[in-house]
This record gives C-alpha cells, sequence and structure tokens, in this order.
C-alpha cells in the first residue's frame, strides 16, 4: 500500500523550498570594489533586497568594532538615509563617520529590548525609501530571520544583523541555520607598521562563512576609508603575498 509523507512533513519541505529559492530578480548588488571580493559574491557584490549578517571574529569589544565598522561601510557606499537599531546606547557616531557613514543620513533607533527591536528591524526594512537597515541583535531564530529576509525583499533594501552578545554562551547562536543570504566574520588585525611613530590604517581579517549561490572565502584588508571603501594592503596589491589573499574554502 502506498504511503504518504505526513502533513506536517509536506509543510517542512514547502518551507525548505521557499527558504532556498534564489533571490528575486532585478535587485541587483552593491559591489566592495575590490575584485577579490566581488567575484565570490553572486552579483558581482553585496546582494540588495536580502538579509545579511556580520559578527565580530571573537567577543571581544576590538572585534564587535571592526564588524560594526564593516557594516557601516557597507551602507556609506548606499545613497539614502540608513537605520540603525539598538538596545545599548554604545554606538560611538564619530567613527561610523569615519567608515564613511555621516550622522546626517543615520536614523538611530533605541529599542527596549531584543523583541522591540527585531520588530523595528523589519518595519524599516519595509521601507524602500532607505538605503538600509542595521540591527545589533544577539539572537537570529530562523522564522524571525525567514520574516527579515521577506520584508527586505520587498523592498529592495540591504538588511544587515550585525550580531552582538552579553554572554560568551550566546555567541554560539551564530552558527544556527538562518535565511540570510550572506554571513560574514570580522577580526581586528595589528595595523601596517608606518615608518614614522604612530598607527597607520586599521586591517581585518574579513572571513565570508556562509553565501548562498557561492564559496566561503576569507581576506586580508584594509578598513574602510572615509567614503567606506576596503583597499587591499600594499604587499598584497603587488602580489608578494597573494596567496594569502582572497582564498576560497569549504562552506561553514
Amino acid at each position: 500500500m502506498e504511503t504518504r509523507p505526513p502533513a506536517v512533513m509536506e509543510d517542512l519541505r514547502a518551507r525548505i523550498r521557499a527558504i532556498e529559492r534564489p533571490l528575486r530578480p532585478g535587485r541587483g548588488a552593491l559591489p566592495f570594489g575590490i575584485a577579490a571580493i566581488d567575484r565570490v559574491l553572486p552579483g558581482g557584490g553585496l546582494a540588495r533586497g536580502a538579509l545579511h549578517e556580520v559578527a565580530g571574529g571573537g567577543i571581544g569589544a576590538t572585534h564587535a568594532a571592526a564588524a560594526a565598522l564593516f557594516s557601516a561601510g557597507v551602507l556609506a557606499r548606499a545613497p539614502g538615509q540608513v537605520l540603525w537599531c539598538v538596545t545599548r546606547a554604545d554606538l560611538f557616531a564619530p567613527a561610523l563617520e569615519q567608515a564613511g557613514l555621516s550622522a546626517d543620513r543615520v536614523i538611530y533607533v533605541e529599542a527596549g529590548d531584543d523583541q522591540a527591536l527585531l520588530g523595528c528591524f523589519e518595519e524599516g526594512l519595509r521601507c524602500g525609501a532607505l538605503a538600509g537597515v542595521v540591527a545589533e541583535v544577539a539572537r537570529l531564530p530562523m522564522v524571525v530571520s525567514r520574516r527579515l529576509q521577506l520584508a527586505a525583499e520587498s523592498s529592495g533594501i540591504i538588511g544587515i544583523a550585525l550580531r552582538r552578545w552579553r554572554r560568551p554562551a550566546d555567541a554560539a547562536d551564530f552558527g544556527q541555520p538562518t535565511a540570510s543570504v550572506t554571513r560574514w566574520r570580522v577580526s581586528a588585525l595589528p595595523s601596517a607598521p608606518l615608518p614614522a611613530p604612530g598607527v597607520g590604517r586599521a586591517r581585518w581579517f574579513v572571513e565570508l562563512i556562509r553565501c548562498r549561490a557561492g564559496e566561503s572565502a576569507d581576506f586580508m584588508v584594509e578598513a574602510c576609508d572615509e567614503t567606506g571603501c576596503l583597499a587591499v594592503p600594499a604587499e598584497l596589491a603587488d602580489g608578494s603575498a597573494a596567496p594569502a589573499f582572497g582564498g576560497s574554502r569549504a562552506a561553514g
């Protein structure tokens, strides 16, 4: 006798197919302007109309700041206002300006708790008048991420879930499946030495640890400048250490 899967299994399969379907055409992408990064991203850049995740390479404040500045640099290169949602009033606006995102372009929302923040995130993503939305979130369940992805698709703007954790144990949530199109991890590196006393341009180790319809890769870059652009370190640009830059690897 032929057996049929239970209705719950059919519903689960339908949900998985919906999550895995390709992005809607015509949204385009926001290039980083660095060939090694853009060529591993479908469409040649960070997909518009999509949800992306960014986290620091560790639980320390230095790596968290690098992740925030990376996110600011992305949206600095997209014209329009940016909605930035937080639950803690510890965002340093002058640092965002140094990464190209000027204060007059940012609308700050301080939510009372994570649930309210996610609600602001979703509503912001549905507003097509924005360049993008950043929300500093600790946990990102699959169901919530799916709603955010659908909201971004409906407006065509970029959504960035900036993952921040109050406790080290919470960081394990970053490895759980979500509906985000890409997942990035940004770690601070020592800056390049200068010929005179002083601090050189900051450097980051940027890991693309998940990319829908693409490959994972990692890159060493110089941090965002005042226009939001990353740069290739000089010793990598001249080919002296090229194997260390833009290396593809197995998906995380």
